[in-house]
């Protein structure tokens, strides 16, 4: 290939420190994580701490793996080319579509009606279809190039991170005669048992999708110094915002309140600032998807691509916008995937919510299956020069396998959810299995479990 098509079919190189930040931030701080963290809080507010403590370190496991197996292997591709490398072709392409394209398509659409669900909330009968209108527009940007997305993506962080910061403070420093008081927070260490373990589920919302940065590294300035910076501080900056509401909600709404609520964070907004908060409750609600559209179109579309490079997908995926320098087919298939359950679905939003945790549950395994990825590319490349290297190895790598699998097994609050979680993370695993047998027996012609040499995506 000539230098000249080289080009043509190449990402370009424009996120710096601060976007890198601002992506890994932006793929968490959603209406998601807000819900199930003030829920949490609601259900037991000391044991809840804990908890975040507890997720907090399986968060710090997972992005020392990822930036490791990144630095390695810096392509598009993300966990797709570490398993690819790892254990071969068909795991790969397995745990990228059912765990990334597969959450992306049922969670993006759950965030849809999420956004409709509160914007109704807090203007009946005003808008139609309000999210849909904000996921046009991110769509759009996005193919724009990665300069718009970055500068859309600092932009969007920045006004959440802003918005739950001034939340998070009003809401602690409160000193009203209902408030509750913080030292009830320590009379109930006594009596914590091992049931707060449970609570690590919705904490670890706090913490999941940092990695969603890695398929932006070939869009990545000096990735080597920028990437483990930016993972690491996005999680100690997620760990102080998220702490800061879960104090906030447990100082001004009684628990019972928070679970009860199907939006606990329009009541936790009304109890500091009062029902004149529409407007910054709204403002939260566009900031929260937007971002997490944003950030999950990118990352998302660049594992497609990754994927197409690497002859796991149709060559189509592989296509970058002529002036943009974007994957505009990657982004187009995962988005028309995401409107289309959003519309087929628009009278059954509990049916996406299941499907959103079924998909969570596959998610799950995208992180043991990164950290099994570290600990077989350290055994059979033992030599080989690491940009970074996991602190800690394998001790972290361990507990973040054990941690997930408790997590994949308590993955929703009751048996009967549970039962069609493993239901519905079957038949995904199972169409997701039969279309990369088909297309590595027939397209392919590789053996399934045979890892291809580093050297080929180095």
């Amino acid at each position: 290939m000539t230098e000249t098509k080289k080009s043509a079919n190449a990402l370009k190189r424009s996120l710096g420190l601060t976007s890198l930040i601002a992506i890994c931030v932006g793929m968490v701080v959603g209406q998601g994580p807000l819900i199930t963290i003030l829920q949490g809080i609601g259900i037991n507010a000391t044991g809840f701490f804990i908890a975040m403590l507890i997720a907090f370190v399986l968060a710090l496991g997972y992005v020392f793996t990822f930036t490791e197996l990144a630095l390695m292997m810096p392509k598009a591709g993300g966990i797709s080319t570490y398993t690819e490398v790892a254990v071969g072709h068909l795991p790969a392409i397995v745990v990228t579509i059912a765990g990334y394209l597969g959450m992306a398509v049922f969670a993006g659409a759950a965030d849809l009606f999420l956004l409709d669900y509160v914007m109704d909330a807090l203007y009946p009968n005003t808008f139609s279809r309000f999210g849909l209108w904000i996921y046009i527009i991110i769509i759009v940007l996005n193919i724009l190039g990665v300069e718009v997305f970055a500068i859309l993506q600092n932009l969007l962080a920045l006004i959440m991170l802003t918005a739950l910061f001034i939340i998070g403070i009003t809401g602690v420093s409160s000193s009203e005669i209902q408030d509750i008081p913080f030292q009830n927070l320590f009379s109930s260490l006594g009596t914590l048992d091992w049931n707060i373990l449970s609570l690590t589920v919705l904490a670890m919302w706090a913490f999941m999708g940092m990695e969603f940065v890695c398929p932006l590294i070939e869009e990545t300035k000096q990735p080597e110094k920028n990437l483990p910076k930016a993972m690491i501080i996005s999680s100690i900056i997620l760990l102080i915002v998220y702490g800061l509401v879960a104090l906030a909600g447990y100082h001004k709404v009684p628990g019972e309140k928070l679970v009860e609520s199907s939006i606990p964070h329009w009541v936790l907004v009304k109890s500091i600032f009062g029902e004149n908060a529409r407007f910054l409750m709204a403002v939260l609600a566009i900031t929260a998807a937007a971002t997490c559209f944003s950030t999950g179109i990118a990352s998302i579309s660049r594992m497609l691509y990754g994927m197409g490079k690497n002859n796991q997908l149709p060559s189509a995926f592989r296509l970058i916008h002529p002036k943009f320098k974007t994957p505009w087919f990657g982004i187009l298939f995962q988005c028309s995937l995401a409107i289309a359950v959003y519309i087929i679905f628009q009278d059954s939003q509990n049916v996406i919510i299941l499907l959103m945790i079924s998909c969570s549950a596959i998610f799950l395994l995208v992180y043991i299956m990164a950290h099994l990825d570290l600990i077989i590319l350290r055994k059979k490349y033992p030599d080989l020069s690491r940009p970074y290297r996991s602190p800690l190895y394998p001790v972290l790598q361990i507990l973040g396998i054990i941690g997930m699998i408790y997590l994949l097994i308590n993955n929703s609050p009751t048996p009967e959810m549970t039962k069609s979680v493993y239901l519905n993370t079957g038949l995904v695993v199972g169409i997701t299995g039969l279309y990369a047998v088909l297309w590595i027996k027939f397209r392919m012609k590789k053996p399934f479990f045979k890892g291809e040499p580093i050297e080929e995506v180095h």
